[in-house]
């Protein structure tokens, strides 16, 4: 059964698609999305099938001709091949536990690293932090690196405000 490719309409590629779908011992027409090679490489898309069955019927009966009704053992075509999941995390950071944090924030203290400090402190909102330091100031206790995060989260915010 074969038909030119001007001539096909949307009934006959329904008549094709179902004697190709026995061919391959299908249930429904996504199962011969398998046996369809694409030119970007891989097999058709299921979408791709759907929409050229009414937007270009004569060119997708052709297809379904060439390499299904035609062939005497129709080859499932290889997938595309596609980047692992999870391939764009990035693997060089290293994840500490919470102690291994504050033993880290411990050695950076005793050394004096303040830029060590400042990257290993956990990061605290701005209310929080006036908070921290109204209770330290009524406590008579100086914490410079609480004024530090003061400074730094009054900054961000500035810097935020002006690039709006």
């Amino acid at each position: 059964m074969t038909v030119e490719q001007k001539g096909k309409s949307l009934k006959e590629v329904q008549d094709i698609i179902s004697i190709a779908i026995k061919k391959v011992e299908g249930n429904k027409e996504n199962d011969l999305c398998k046996y369809l090679p694409m030119d970007s490489g891989g097999y058709m898309h299921h979408f791709t099938l759907r929409k050229m069955k009414h937007k270009d019927p004569g060119q997708l009966g052709t297809l379904i001709e060439k390499f299904i009704i035609r062939s005497d053992h129709p080859a499932v075509v290889t997938p595309k091949r596609r980047a692992p999941r999870g391939s764009r995390k990035r693997r060089d950071n290293i994840a500490f536990s919470r102690s291994q944090l504050e033993r880290m924030l411990q050695i950076a203290r005793l050394a004096g690293d303040k830029e060590m400090i400042s990257i290993l402190s956990p990061r605290k909102s701005l209310p929080i932090i006036k908070r921290e330091l109204i209770s330290s100031i009524r406590h008579n206790r100086i914490e410079q690196e609480l004024w530090n995060c003061y400074l730094d989260c009054i900054n961000a915010d500035n810097v935020a405000l002006s690039e709006n």
